[in-house]
């Protein structure tokens, strides 16, 4: 499957507590029966005493040693599915608690109309290109801390989209489709003000794909400056081959050759970590007023 046509991932508050973001990151499910106010109900426990009653009852009238037997045993299985249900019970409760303490701090794809669940994973995208990348794990584009910016950009986004779905459903539930004649006008600010909202997201997606293209780039470019410095290790042996092999008036046209090639590749990676940085500060830099 195209991993553009996937929907987005959950998207977590970076600033939460460890404990906590991995509490709701492991239950995606329980986070959704949160979202639809899903409640879990109070355990009837009236089965594990009433049914060893009766059975104890029973062997009080009958004297059978056999009834007796039986309301130990499925007094026993009771208490053990009650311990092992409950132990599942008692980490649902906790895990659905969190979800509805910090429903603000987290987002799901259903939470957003399919043209912003596009948008968020366009982004989730470029940043996993740009920590993905061996720049980054080499600490070559040091200008930001990515590991901290990224997660709040994309968090940051997931939280605009939110809400802009929120008020897309909305605004297509109180604006009829045949507006009556001289009421276009009216409405018409409410829908410009969405659709400046979508375009002021758009351009911070596109200014994070642009990062990544950057730092993708870079990538291309730090991959071959690592095979030519290997190439470069060799260069007496192949300036020997030269000298050994070639004319004097070609020997020295390969020599030179040899010498400018490694600064070439050198400034090239070094132009290519340059836009990579001016992209991260494109997209760092705030937003005018």
């Amino acid at each position: 499957m195209d991993p553009r046509a996937l929907p987005p991932r959950l998207v977590i508050d970076p600033s939460l507590p460890p404990d906590v973001s991995v509490e709701l990151r492991s239950s995606p499910h329980v986070l959704r029966l949160a979202r639809s106010g899903w409640r879990m109900a109070p355990r009837n426990l009236t089965w594990l005493f009433v049914l060893p009653g009766f059975l104890l009852l029973l062997w009080m009238v009958t004297g059978t040693g056999a009834v007796i037997t039986a309301a130990v045993g499925a007094g026993l299985f009771g208490l053990i599915r009650w311990l092992s249900v409950g132990s599942y019970n008692r980490a649902t409760r906790r895990r659905l608690a969190l979800a509805y303490e910090y429903a603000n701090y987290y987002i799901l794809p259903e939470d957003l109309d399919y043209p912003c669940q596009v948008l968020l994973r366009r982004a989730q995208r470029a940043a996993e290109a740009i920590l993905g990348s061996q720049v980054h794990r080499e600490g070559l584009i040091d200008t930001i801390d990515n590991r901290v910016t990224l997660p709040e950009e994309v968090w940051q986004i997931a939280q605009r989209l939110r809400k802009l779905s929120a008020m897309h459903a909305e605004h297509g539930k109180l604006v009829p489709r045949e507006l009556p004649t001289g009421l276009k006008d009216a409405f018409k600010p409410y829908s410009t003000a969405l659709d400046a909202a979508w375009t002021s997201l758009s351009k911070r997606v596109r200014n994070l794909e642009q990062y990544a293209k950057q730092v993708v780039k870079a990538d291309r470019v730090f991959h071959a400056h690592r095979r030519l410095e290997a190439l470069a290790a060799r260069t007496p042996d192949y300036q020997e081959l030269i000298a050994d092999t070639v004319r004097d008036d070609m020997a020295r046209a390969h020599l030179r050759e040899l010498t400018d090639q490694a600064a070439h590749a050198r400034k090239l990676f070094e132009e290519s970590i340059h836009q990579a940085r001016q992209a991260a500060g494109e997209l760092l830099r705030p937003p005018r007023p």
